[in-house]
């Protein structure tokens, strides 16, 4: 086998037709004879090239409503076939097979059929089959066929006949196969997953992911951990689909943070007021909403401005002018909001290092979905937690209940505990966080931990007292003792909001009636690990 091939035939028969017109006019001034299908064909004609249509070549008409037209001897035997093997040369020969050097295929467009609500009929119709089997053929044998299945790759493959007089090297043709497997298998995951959901399949026997790469990382979360960022294709509001104005590439804990600073501040509807998040290290480090966006930052910033440094910003509604300048008071890494004013932006410019992400919108976080994680050996997969609760969900427990003022508060700070890491405990007052405690292996840790910093900050702010005075606190989960309640009760919380089910929620109630605390169970925990 040589390392060098010429291309001298190839089959074009694609769905996305960008790019199409260029390609066929640069391989046929190469002299490489163009066969071809259907649409594809009549395009290359219109352009005035000449084209050969695969079924003057297989001696069968396109049939079945084009289901049947390259599933053909004629043409898998001139893509599979190999050129040293004197045994493949001579069948070929015998049956006049000619040999095709270059495949250049894209599947019919059966993600974005999905995407845009189709049925399941219509989604079936477009299941393509000869193209992935084409591609497949062609990738086999990538030791003489060079098989190109993104539009992306066109220009590679002219500039590689450049440079070798019409023909392509073995890594070449060795790395477009890669990228065609790859291709081929995330249409099938794409096909499997959509099948799965549409029987309401909890847990198939197999299950697939697949990625397309947005882009090369300069490191993982530490600079000796090689990584990259692949979109998933469902175009959800995020760090994913954002716009980026300015600012150094996004790195992997820069789009793991800012993910989950923007999926926390989607849980405030826009319409209802402003609301800020500020993120580090993947936990809030401080939660508000206000009658503004920079009443809601100046908020958020209140509740930690120490870990606030070097931190993610997420805005529930388009970035302006004074909140931008507000903003740049301290070193942030990265701002995400649903869209920017100009004035805005040309702010944010003179911060040469500040990333600034725009979006079309705020996702939704209600949606379904699913969540996967990878453990030794396998892949957790499960429900995106999408859990809701309203006021109506909520049960008052104790002898005294909320007044409407701490109900907003405990809904609030529900919303917030949903998004820190396990174990979690939240104060909240007046639409603001006061104190958050993440993470910690004791739930009586973390509402030590969030007092302490609300008496820090008490310092720094020049108040008399901690802002956890007067506060509701949230628990993600349970309380298996009383002990952490009575913490926030010391801290000064008045109200609690927890799921209740624990075996002592009895000796909890009481206490919490002891220390004339009033407490809602939600009936719904949100662990975050």
């Amino acid at each position: 086998m040589t390392d060098l091939h010429p291309v001298r035939r190839a089959l074009l028969s694609v769905s996305d037709k960008t790019g199409l017109i260029d390609l066929g006019k640069a391989l046929a001034e190469r002299g490489v004879e163009l066969l071809s299908t259907g649409g594809t064909a009549k395009a290359l004609r219109e352009a005035g090239l000449e084209v050969k249509d695969v079924s003057d070549v297989t001696g069968f008409p396109e049939m079945m409503d084009g289901r049947v037209k390259t599933l053909h001897p004629m043409v898998h035997g001139g893509l599979l076939a190999l050129r040293d093997n004197d045994t493949h040369v001579a069948a070929m020969d015998e049956h006049g097979i000619g040999a095709i050097d270059l495949l250049v295929v894209n599947l019919y467009p059966f993600e974005a059929t999905v995407a845009k609500g189709a049925g399941y009929d219509e989604c079936v119709e477009n299941i393509d089959i000869g193209g992935p089997a084409m591609i497949r053929a062609a990738s086999k044998n990538h030791a003489f066929v060079n098989v190109v299945v993104d539009v992306e790759d066109y220009d590679a493959l002219l500039a590689e006949l450049a440079a070798n007089d019409g023909q392509t090297s073995y890594a070449f043709r060795q790395t477009l196969a890669q990228t065609a497997y790859a291709r081929t298998a995330a249409y099938d995951t794409a096909v499997s997953n959509w099948m799965a959901d549409a029987l309401a399949a909890k847990a198939p026997r197999r299950r697939a992911f697949a990625g397309e790469l947005k882009q090369t990382l300069r490191y993982g979360e530490n600079s000796h951990q090689q990584a990259a960022f692949y979109t998933d294709g469902t175009n959800r509001p995020g760090v994913a689909t954002a716009v980026q104005h300015q600012g150094k590439e996004l790195s992997y804990n820069n789009i793991n943070d800012t993910d989950a600073a923007f999926e926390l501040v989607a849980e405030f509807d826009p319409t209802q007021g402003a609301a800020c998040a500020i993120i580090k290290h993947a936990n809030p480090c401080g939660v508000a909403t206000g009658a503004t966006l920079i009443d809601a930052y100046k908020a958020a910033f209140d509740c930690d401005r120490t870990s606030a440094f070097g931190g993610i910003v997420a805005l529930n509604q388009p970035l302006d002018a004074e909140t931008a300048q507000e903003i740049t008071g301290i070193f942030t890494e990265v701002v995400i909001a649903p869209g920017a004013s100009d004035e805005a932006k040309a702010i944010f410019a003179a911060k040469k290092n500040l990333r600034l992400l725009t979006t079309e919108g705020l996702p939704d976080v209600t949606a379904g979905g699913k969540t996967v994680r990878q453990v030794a050996g396998g892949l957790l997969v499960q429900d995106k937690d999408n859990g809701f609760v309203g006021m109506d969900d909520l049960k008052v427990v104790t002898k005294k209940a909320p007044s409407d003022e701490q109900m907003r508060d405990l809904l609030f700070a529900w919303k917030v505990a949903k998004h820190v890491k396990s174990n979690a405990i939240v104060y909240v007052k007046d639409g603001a966080t006061v104190g958050v405690g993440a993470g910690q292996m004791s739930r009586v840790d973390s509402a030590l931990i969030a007092a302490k910093k609300a008496e820090r900050m008490a310092g720094v702010l020049g108040l008399a007292q901690p802002l956890t005075i007067g506060s509701a606190v949230a628990s993600d989960a349970f309380f298996p003792f009383p002990d952490g309640l009575m913490e926030a009760a010391e801290a000064g919380a008045t109200c609690v909001i927890q799921p209740g089910g624990s075996m002592r929620d009895d000796d909890v109630i009481a206490a919490a009636d002891e220390a004339g605390l009033a407490m809602v169970f939600t009936g719904m925990r949100h662990f975050r690990h």
